[in-house]
């Protein structure tokens, strides 16, 4: 599975500038792509709007949060999108590839497999980020 530099450049532009909130990737012929960008102003329901309802992606998300102790915070979490509706095949491509396209993006806090918007509603992003 080939993964494009943009994917990488992205990433790392996410984690550096935060220029963006989120990105979600998908697979197109055996390598992994940019599908989409959320920008700085974009927000967690824009995230979830941005997944399709019936395909599994990849995607980051720079959650911003303040902790119990008053201080700000940001972690980045990695969502492996599979919902049950998607084509079992795909599901098995996306599952086989998820660890070595993980390892290309450096500095992933948080990893969530979901399989319906249930699992990744705010309060368990909430929950992950403590």
């Amino acid at each position: 599975m080939a993964i494009s530099d943009e994917c990488k450049l992205k990433f790392l532009e996410l984690k550096a500038k935060r220029n963006s909130r989120f990105i979600v990737f998908k697979i197109v012929d055996q390598a992994v792509v940019v599908d989409s960008i959320g920008g700085p102003q974009n927000t967690y329901d824009d995230f979830v709007a941005a997944l399709p309802p019936n395909e599994c992606r990849y995607a980051v998300f720079d959650f911003d949060f303040t902790t119990h102790e008053n201080c700000q915070r940001s972690k980045i979490f990695f969502i492996a999108w599979s919902p049950d509706t998607s084509n079992v095949r795909m599901k098995m491509v996306y599952a086989s590839s998820k660890d070595r396209f993980k390892r290309e993006l450096d500095g992933i806090q948080v990893e969530l497999q979901v399989t319906d918007p249930s699992e990744m509603s705010m309060d368990i992003i909430k929950s992950r980020a403590y």
